[in-house]
């Protein structure tokens, strides 16, 4: 595997190719700053050929594929991601410093979990029958949208990827993929084996890069009909803007700053310790992480204490180790912006319970953070720091907690934890959040919708620790 990491090209019309200025880019192992390969930086003139291919594709074999067969290379594809499963881990976890065991926990069984859904939806997708007028058959017809620019964050690269290819690919669209300049390896190995599995030269394109010329490239093309992103709002508002240059379609995931609700009369155990896994896992680098816990005065100071014990019980390592829970910052400048909101929290007023430190001077680990004493309106509070940092915000009675929770500019989730039964319901309807838990935190599934605002809020409820449901991914194509 290694001789393979050497140098990577990007993927265009079925082949791989350098990239036509010649100029590469470094990979690097967040844990310990190596280099892991060296990749082939896209510029507009490669994303011109790759938007290209997938025009030729959609128009051509892809295009004029049975629906069935569209669903059988899906399938198959699904099968070599799993046969290969454990080297796309550890692809994953050395570029992205996700702890192996998770990656093989959550993101590669989510993304196969992905693929198969929508391999299964390629030959269902029905027109109706509208009986406008009686002396005309009258009829719409369910297109795909023609060739999307798919642009992949670095946090979760292969379960996001997947949440955009897979759609896409579903309902007969073709697509050009973006990955994070600083985690495109998982991607360029699923680009290879979707070849093997028969998915015809240009249907599906990876053009490894930067958001300042691939990116924008593949957002102001003429030929691209659709973007899907994730990623930060400041980018989200460029993309809007880009977009309106051919009107394309755009999808956006921008960011959260989710409440993590706690009543005195919850189950303080399992509320605690899900509040520790919604802000650690994954190094907090999760868009619907719990990163403001709001605890009721009662209980408070219990709720901070036994907070802070699981922060400092969480095993921070090597992402090779399956023992490690935690594993670096991506990168150096994501390490930096971390420590610094740490710097702002205590500058603030906040009490610095745990943590907030760099572990090690090898790699970008930062210690799991909790904060008490948050003021609600501090910018620990109000800004997504994307790290494993929480703050603990007190609330008084449920109005406050309403309106603390509903008073960011984030809404992607929110949780709340009471043996209310009416209380939970009547906080989930009410609260700005597309997705709410119930008694539970985190947990997703592909076959239910993600969103904020814009979206009808779903709820997911759990009874017991062993019959969980919950929210998951938007749809694109």
């Amino acid at each position: 595997m290694n001789a393979r990491l050497d140098h990577r090209n990007l993927l265009i019309d079925g082949r791989p190719v350098a990239a036509l200025s010649g100029r590469t880019f470094e990979t690097l192992d967040p844990a310990t700053e190596d280099v892991i390969a060296v990749v082939a930086e896209a510029d507009q003139h490669d994303v011109d050929l790759a938007v290209a291919a997938a025009r030729r594709a959609l128009e051509g074999p892809w295009g004029r594929m049975r629906a069935a067969d569209r669903g059988r290379i899906l399938n198959k594809l699904a099968d070599l991601i799993e046969q290969h499963g454990e080297e796309i881990a550890a692809l994953e976890s050395r570029d992205a410093g996700k702890p192996i065991s998770a990656v093989l926990r959550q993101d590669l069984p989510a993304a196969l979990d992905t693929l198969r859904y929508y391999a299964g939806f390629t030959d269902k997708i029905n027109g109706q029958v509208i009986p406008a007028r009686p002396d005309a058959l009258t009829y719409t017809v369910r297109e795909p949208v023609g060739v999307v620019a798919a642009i992949v964050p670095w946090n979760f690269p292969l379960m996001i990827g997947m949440w955009k290819i897979a759609p896409a690919l579903a309902c007969g669209c073709t697509v050009v993929l973006k990955p994070a300049e600083i985690t495109p390896l998982s991607a360029l190995r699923i680009g290879e084996l979707s070849l093997e599995a028969g998915l015809p030269p240009g249907v599906f394109n990876i053009v490894p890069g930067f958001g300042r010329s691939a990116g924008q490239a593949l957002v102001d093309h003429p030929d691209v009909d659709k973007v899907t992103f994730t990623g930060s709002p400041a980018v989200g508002r460029q993309i809007l803007a880009g977009a309106a240059g051919n009107l394309k379609r755009v999808t956006l995931e921008l960011g959260g700053k989710s409440a993590n609700v706690i009543f005195a009369d919850a189950d303080l155990d399992a509320a605690v310790k899900a509040a520790a896994s919604g802000i650690f896992f994954n190094t907090g680098q999760v868009c619907s992480a719990g990163s403001r816990v709001l605890v009721q005065d009662a209980v408070y100071d219990e709720v901070v204490e036994r907070l802070a014990a699981r922060a400092r019980g969480v095993r921070v390592g090597a992402p090779n180790d399956r023992a490690t829970a935690m594993g670096p910052i991506v990168s150096q400048a994501q390490m930096q912006r971390v420590l610094d909101y740490v710097d702002i929290g205590v500058r603030e007023g906040a009490t610095l319970v745990t943590g907030g430190a760099r572990v090690g001077n090898r790699g970008y680990f930062v210690s799991p953070t909790v904060f008490a004493d948050v003021g609600h309106d501090m910018r620990i509070s109000q800004e997504e720091i994307f790290g494993p940092v929480v703050s603990v915000v007190r609330f008084s009675d449920e109005a406050d907690a309403l309106r603390k929770a509903n008073g960011t500019r984030y809404s992607l989730a929110a949780g709340v934890w009471s043996r209310d039964i009416g209380r939970v319901h009547r906080f989930a309807k009410a609260v700005k959040a597309g997705t709410v838990w119930i008694n539970t935190y985190g947990y997703t599934d592909v076959r239910l919708p993600w969103g904020a605002r814009a979206t009808p809020a779903s709820v997911a409820s759990t009874a017991t620790p062993r019959s969980r449901t919950s929210p998951s991914r938007k749809r694109c194509g």
